[in-house]
């Protein structure tokens, strides 16, 4: 129910819940404000007393997003910390077990981004290449130690191209993963992390 008719109307969560779920299905391009408002049952000034804009509203989206599976990746990384295998284990497991759990929230944010005004746009970029660096980090210690050997052509090899590759290859769970499938989200992030391994060469 809306504010005007003197009723509580959804809290900020509940409209980005509502909003994730339609700009996962129809795209945020093709999603329009009047839709979102429906799906809250909100008169569009109240959804503007919580939003000023849809820009806006898909900025905060992404950035809740991808703040949380930043945290979450330094933590597992953490944990683990002084162990290249393990810290790279860690790093593929909760990045993608996130990525099963936040199957909705992951394909907004990695299809969408690209839609931000600038400002908002760099902050996210910031918040992606921190995340890889954070894994070229782990590959790169691991080489210097002995302990990965990564892929290399005519006797070059690059952290950052392995570190996409074992990124992509995690992102693109969101698109498939179903929760009562044949494998649960803890054995597709294991599976996940062994193949990270291999690529590495560890």
């Amino acid at each position: 129910m809306n504010e005007e008719a003197g009723e509580r109307s959804p809290s900020s969560e509940a409209i980005q819940a509502a909003a994730f779920e339609l700009f996962a299905r129809r795209g945020y391009l093709a999603a329009s404000v009047r839709e979102v408002m429906q799906a809250c049952g909100l008169t569009q000034g109240a959804l503007y007393n919580h939003f000023p804009s849809k820009d806006q509203l898909l900025a905060t989206l992404i950035r809740t997003t991808q703040d949380g599976l930043e945290a979450e990746c330094a933590a597992a990384v953490a944990t683990a910390a002084g162990d290249t295998r393990a810290e790279l284990c860690a790093f593929v497991e909760a990045f993608t077990v996130r990525h099963c759990k936040r199957r909705t929230e992951a394909l907004v944010a990695n299809r969408d981004f690209e839609w931000l005004k600038p400002a908002s746009l760099q902050e996210i970029v910031a918040s992606r290449r921190r995340i890889r660096d954070m894994l070229v980090d782990i590959l790169q210690r691991g080489v210097a130690a002995e302990v990965f050997r990564l892929p290399a052509i005519a006797g070059r090899s690059d952290a950052r191209l392995v570190a996409m590759a074992i990124l992509n290859q995690s992102i693109h769970v969101s698109s498939w993963f179903k929760p009562g499938g044949l494998w649960n989200e803890r054995e597709v992030a294991a599976l996940h992390a062994e193949m990270a391994l291999r690529i590495a060469g560890g």
